[in-house]
């Protein structure tokens, strides 16, 4: 069951962007939950140069099926011409946390006042 899972990690130069991108992605149901983490300090290399910035990471818990949603919502929302996206295999967790993740991340319920 845990390889049915992914935690997608990405980066940007502001909190509120990484606040922004975290709402949306859980509003869309395609992250069970997101974190912020930061700032933090990235040294990489960009166009030819080293290059060192303080950026906040997004941390979003998510399942197999919805990375390609997710990476799409990264992509569009995101100000970084090549935006960090990488996902990394849940390889056991708590079954019950597991099973959050699958039901936040699933279609929503139908409401029944409007059935």
């Amino acid at each position: 069951m845990a390889d049915a899972y992914v935690q997608v990690t990405t980066t940007t130069d502001s909190r509120a962007e990484a606040a922004e991108l975290a709402r949306s992605a859980v509003s869309d149901r395609l992250a069970a939950c997101a974190q912020l983490v930061g700032p933090i300090a990235s040294t990489y290399w960009w166009e030819g140069r080293i290059e060192s910035a303080e950026e906040w990471m997004v941390v979003f818990k998510t399942t197999v099926d919805r990375f390609d949603e997710l990476a799409s919502l990264i992509t569009d929302e995101h100000s970084y011409d090549t935006p960090e996206i990488i996902a990394t295999p849940v390889v056991a967790g708590s079954l019950d946390y597991l099973t959050w993740v699958a039901e936040q991340t699933g279609p929503p319920e139908p409401d029944p006042e409007e059935a």
